[in-house]
């Protein structure tokens, strides 16, 4: 009886040569008299399966000879080693089916060089291409490293709120939920009564996890998140996306050291995992013109450092004597750019930098604040050639400073009473920290554009699909 195999598990050596039965999409389709052969893909794969059809096969005339690119198929035959150069198997049909038909006048991937951005434009059919279809295995190994690294480790994994009545950040960028009528909201006083809403108030897509994370942690000591997160920033940029998906860990008893050993230990094993399941992606993705030189050796680098360590303040240091002209100027309490980041991986400490202890005034409300009163236990995990790819810190636990920094800041102290409560009843030192899923992907696969890393990209003036 046919065993119906995945063309990965052909070229992994995971199946016997012999009879097979095989399914997927026609990649190339060269006809001669004597021969007919095809480049089957299913997916699963780089290197697709070179398929030897004899034309005295039956039902060749009406099935085969009119097979293009694009079409799919189902066949059964013979894996054999194969005789010729350029791969390892080849695959005798003795019966073919054609399954569906593409028309070549009509079907937009025939066999050429397709750019990024005509393939954004039929994101339908993008899986179906090389390089798509090793990013999207890529991120399916990723997501499973993510999960199996905090598992080891005795975290939970936590699901949050999408809909929520809190912004997290305090910056007031989110995708507002109601079931009020655009057009003619009932109002109050010239202002929208959200008690005639669905929630009854003002509600939110989420912008992060972390709130709702901290909550879960103070009962259960160590979690973790992974989910979507939005975010209703007008940025039509390279790394930005409307619609992303965040990790974020939150640990009771943690400190800033504790995160940042985590936070190591993280990047690094999900990297090394990747490198190891999906070693042909990463090597396919890395040959690509748009991929950087030494893409795989600065992956490897990254997993092997002790990821450097500095204070904020020290950083600004050595910037200012550089001798490099910024496009931002530096001083202490700018928020570290691109450049500045970059320059501190690339050129001063040659890999991986955590920067610690940033100024109050440019970060969130929870962060714990230093004895100096200007600082805070905030970190940023800074990755050669990228810069951030976390962010994170030692949480506000104690009540008092929390509130005043609430008030400071002109957040609506009712609107967080139930986070406040958490430092009045057993309140203890807790950190965490926030990895959007995506830059983590461009970072593994060298892609340039966040919109090539997430299936179907959410972004200013796109909803599409």
């Amino acid at each position: 009886m046919a065993k119906f195999v995945t063309i990965r598990d052909v070229n992994d050596d995971k199946v016997a040569l012999g009879h097979l039965e095989l399914g997927g999409w026609v990649k190339t389709h060269r006809q001669s008299k004597r021969v007919s052969f095809i480049e089957l893909t299913d997916g699963t794969a780089v290197a697709g399966l070179q398929l030897v059809i004899d034309p005295t096969l039956a039902g060749y005339a009406e099935n085969v000879s009119k097979v293009q690119t694009g079409a799919s198929i189902r066949v059964s035959g013979e894996l054999i080693v194969s005789p010729g150069k350029g791969q390892k198997y080849e695959f005798q049909v003795k019966s073919f089916d054609l399954v569906g038909e593409a028309d070549p006048e009509q079907f937009p991937l025939q066999k050429k060089a397709h750019s990024l951005e005509f393939l954004r434009e039929v994101l339908h059919l993008r899986p179906r291409t090389s390089t798509m279809g090793a990013v999207l295995r890529v991120r399916s190994a990723a997501a499973f490293a993510v999960h199996r690294f905090f598992q080891e480790r005795g975290f939970f994994y936590l699901n949050t709120p999408i809909i929520s009545t809190s912004d997290c950040e305090g910056a007031g960028e989110m995708f507002h939920v109601s079931t009020l009528d655009p057009e003619n909201p009932p109002r109050v006083n010239g202002k929208i009564d959200y008690s005639q809403d669905f929630f009854k108030e003002p509600a939110s897509l989420t912008v992060s996890g972390q709130l709702e994370g901290e909550v879960c942690a103070m009962g259960i000591s160590k979690i973790y998140t992974f989910g979507p997160t939005f975010r209703a920033e007008n940025s039509n940029t390279t790394r930005h996306l409307a619609e992303f998906w965040m990790i974020e860990p939150e640990m009771a008893f943690y400190e800033l050291e504790d995160n940042m050993e985590l936070a190591q230990d993280f990047v690094q094993g999900v990297i090394k995992e990747v490198l190891s399941t999906c070693s042909k992606e990463i090597e396919f993705l890395a040959s690509q013109e748009w991929v950087q030189p030494g893409h795989i050796d600065n992956l490897q680098a990254v997993c092997e450092s002790k990821f450097t360590r500095l204070d904020y303040t020290d950083a600004i240091t050595i910037l200012e004597k550089s001798g490099k002209s910024f496009e931002y100027p530096v001083s202490w309490g700018i928020d570290l750019q691109s450049e500045h980041e970059r320059f501190l991986t690339d050129e001063h400490v040659k890999g991986p930098v955590t920067v610690v202890n940033y100024p109050k005034d440019i970060k969130a409300f929870y962060m714990r604040l230093n004895e100096d009163g200007k600082t805070v236990r905030a970190m940023d995990v800074l990755v050669p050639r990228l810069g951030e790819i976390i962010g994170g810190s030692q949480r506000e636990e104690r009540y008092d400073v929390l509130l005043a920094k609430i008030r400071a800041m002109g957040l609506d102290e009712a609107a967080y009473w139930w986070y406040l409560e958490l430092r009045k009843f057993g309140t203890v030192p807790h950190a965490g920290f926030g990895l959007g899923f995506e830059r983590l992907l461009m970072y593994m696969t060298g892609m340039q554009n966040i919109r090539d890393v997430m299936p179907f990209p959410r972004f200013p003036g796109f909803a599409k699909f």
